[in-house]
């Protein structure tokens, strides 16, 4: 339509998932945990068996990228194990799918979970779990190099860190133990860097890039960027991703939104706009944007972005809202090359179970078929992809945040 914004035409529509959040059927730390709605994620979405079908849903989005995780805990039962032959399999004809559907796949190493016999080990405490980790990133690598070029490493390492050593929403539980945070960062740091030249090495030249996830707690990020990107170790990225969510205050330690138990009511009566999880605040994305590219110089995707809400004009408009946001920091000269909406699925959402609606394609977990079906929001998403523009809100139209 006339008035949209358009973006180039070799920027990367995509969408995400995670394997504990989707695949079902998996051993980690999460494989007994009951979510606050009683939820848990032993089936999920039957990602695992029913990839092929969401592949298709990603055809009918016309998105042309995908951002995934590959499973830890199924490819290797020890350390320094052979990778698993036939989970190998099943990763290699889903991205074979990917590339038939014109889907670039962008690989996800370590979100958020582990094989067991690192968390009996202690984990990312451990400095063992460093040199396992490369190892199997660098097999991994070696057998997908010809597949993919898109690596992410660590997804939000600052989240994880927090949510299991600083604030006990992930496993162990922990509540601040900040030199056990401290300590995870350091070791993921170190593996990054590590992985990263393997990576770099199997590429022998060829188009490969290595994507560190962006950290999206503010008060850490100093501390998290330096260990990841500080000195010789900014040299081992070439680009950076962002997720992108929204704004967290504090109020007396506590944070000010719907994820940290502020009720709905009390942060309309502010004048606070959240979806089901975060305030909404588009313009911080246009100001994270443009000072990570001051800083690193590094091209930049945004790797996550979505809302959390059974309303979907309100998704839609979060959405568009940051979409304009995301073009004027191109127009202003900053690097981004891609944006990935979370997520492909309803999903299992970590600590909250099945009550965060993310997804582009709905899932109905009460129906043990776990059917799928479009959302409006995927809908309108699936044309912002096919026109490769966004529409712009009108002027009378509801801003949703300051």
């Amino acid at each position: 339509m006339a008035g949209d914004l358009k973006f180039p035409n070799n920027f990367l529509w995509g969408t995400a998932t995670s394997p504990t959040q989707v695949e079902g059927h998996i051993t980690n730390e999460w494989t007994d945990y009951v979510a606050a709605d009683g939820g848990n994620c032993r089936v999920a979405c039957n990602h695992y068996h029913r990839y092929a079908e969401d592949v298709d849903w990603m055809a009918q989005l016309s998105v042309n990228a995908y951002r995934m995780g590959i499973e830890w805990s199924r490819l290797q039962s020890a350390p320094l194990a052979p990778l698993n032959q036939k989970e190998l399999e099943r990763y290699v004809d889903l991205l074979d799918r990917l590339k038939a559907a014109d889907i670039t796949p962008m690989i996800v190493l370590h979100h958020f979970s582990n094989p067991p016999w690192i968390t009996s080990a202690g984990g990312w405490l451990n400095p063992a779990t460093v040199p396992a980790f490369v190892d199997y990133a660098t097999k991994l690598v070696a057998v997908l190099k010809d597949r993919v070029w898109l690596w992410n490493t660590f997804n939000e390492p600052d989240t994880y860190a927090s949510l299991t050593y600083l604030l006990g929403g992930f496993p162990p539980f922990q509540h601040w133990h900040l030199r056990s945070y401290r300590t995870v960062i350091r070791h993921m740091a170190e593996a990054h860097v590590l992985a990263s030249e393997a990576i770099r090495r199997a590429g022998k030249g060829n188009r490969w890039d290595h994507l560190l996830a962006k950290i999206s707690h503010h008060t850490f990020n100093r501390f998290v960027l330096n260990e990841f990107l500080g000195g010789k170790r900014r040299a081992v990225s070439t680009f950076l991703g962002v997720n992108y969510y929204g704004l967290a205050r504090f109020k007396n330690f506590q944070p000010t939104v719907p994820a940290g138990g502020a009720r709905p009511e009390w942060l309309a009566q502010l004048g606070v706009v959240c979806d089901d999880m975060f305030e909404r605040h588009p313009r911080g994305l246009g100001t994270v944007l443009r000072e990570f590219y001051r800083r690193y110089g590094l091209p930049l995707y945004i790797t996550e972005h979505g809302a959390a809400s059974s309303d979907e004009d309100f998704r839609i408009r979060d959405l568009t809202e940051h979409l304009c946001v995301l073009h004027k920091a191109m127009n202003d000269s900053v690097d981004v090359r891609g944006f990935f909406y979370w997520s492909l699925l309803d999903n299992f959402e970590w600590q909250f179970g099945y009550s965060k609606k993310f997804g582009l394609v709905s899932v109905d977990f009460n129906d043990e078929a776990l059917p799928r079906r479009m959302t409006r929001v995927g809908q309108f998403y699936r044309e912002i992809c096919r026109t490769r523009a966004t529409p712009v809100l009108p002027r009378n139209s509801k801003v949703l945040a300051r």
